[in-house]
């Protein structure tokens, strides 16, 4: 049954009454969140059907369900709790998500503040692949990165990182690792820290690996989660949130890797370009598909190496 506007006030009005008296009692150093049913925030680590794995700020994960009208929670999400009991709650509210990440139009994971899409020396890299994962974070407007991985397998690094510059010029941020060797490891946990992050990219390019880099006692919080959630085995299919020791959150979807690459509009295709976007209404003609109309402000760009060849023959390629 739909709601009434009225109704969908109603519940928003409560949802925020939650919210601020939650917030309220977080930040009173006298109020025990130890008692049962006092409102509280918390950390969604995973859903698994109707019911939740939410963690208090206080580090303790309790079994939750949700209260009726409140959006079913994701990864991610940070909600407002009471407890029920030692390690069971009812999650009363949803805070604002600051970005949402979907696969297919389902709803996967949330607050997230970078991607990383993780391409290898082995399986070799593809530009238009590449370019293709790029352009679908673009139009989320979720801030993506490139990790070059298994580097020692390369007998030319000078010419990896020569082909990775025309992202790097585009305002992208690359990073080239071995964990095999453990070259820049160090480096990359740094650039972590105090975010969530989520992995992308294709089968066999180390992904796995790099998560259990950063994360070494991965199998223990696995366990961990399991236990709590009672959901067993089936966590290692589920998408859970799980805290780096160096600092930083790690969304880990088996289902999201791969990152479903959407059917998007040529105008999507376009746009998905970030280096494309300062000329972007600047042609001569409103219509201009940027091939070969006269006086094209993108086919200009190229021309005074403002945008790489390479890229604009992958955005022909996508469109096409």
């Amino acid at each position: 049954m739909s709601l009434t506007r009225r109704q969908k006030w109603r519940i928003e009005k409560i949802q925020a009454e939650r919210i601020a008296r939650a917030q309220k009692a977080s930040s009173n150093s006298e109020t025990s969140l130890d008692n049962a049913g006092e409102e509280q925030t918390g950390l969604v680590i995973t859903r698994y059907g109707q019911r939740l794995l939410v963690e208090s700020e206080s580090g303790d994960l309790y079994q939750c369900t949700g209260r009726q009208n409140i959006e079913l929670s994701v990864a991610g999400d940070q909600v407002i709790f009471q407890k029920i009991s030692n390690n069971e709650g009812v999650v009363t509210a949803l805070l604002e998500r600051e970005n949402t990440l979907k696969r297919s139009q389902k709803l996967i994971a949330s607050n997230v503040d970078e991607l990383w899409l993780v391409v290898a020396i082995e399986p070799h890299y593809q530009f238009e692949l590449i370019d293709r994962y790029l352009v679908v974070a673009e139009n989320a407007n979720l801030p993506i990165n490139i990790v070059v991985n298994k580097i020692e397998l390369s007998d030319n690094i000078q010419q990896v990182e020569n082909d990775f510059s025309i992202y790097e010029s585009a305002g992208y941020s690359v990073i080239y690792l071995s964990v095999k060797n453990k070259t820049n490891i160090k480096q990359f946990k740094n650039s972590l820290n105090d975010k969530t992050h989520i992995f992308l990219g294709q089968s066999g390019v180390g992904k796995s690996s790099l998560i259990n880099e950063l994360i070494p006692d991965l199998n223990l919080r696995v366990n961990e989660i399991s236990i709590k959630s009672k959901l067993g085995k089936h966590t290692t299919t589920n998408t859970t949130l799980y805290h780096i020791p160096s600092g930083g959150d790690l969304i880990d979807s088996p289902g999201i890797r791969e990152f479903q690459l959407d059917n998007l509009t040529n105008k999507e295709i376009l746009s998905g370009f970030k280096e494309f976007k300062p000329f972007i209404g600047q042609c001569k003609f409103r219509n201009c598909a940027h091939i070969n109309e006269p006086n094209c402000a993108i086919k200009q760009a190229i021309e005074s190496g403002k945008i790489h060849q390479k890229r604009y023959e992958n955005y022909l390629n996508l469109i096409g």
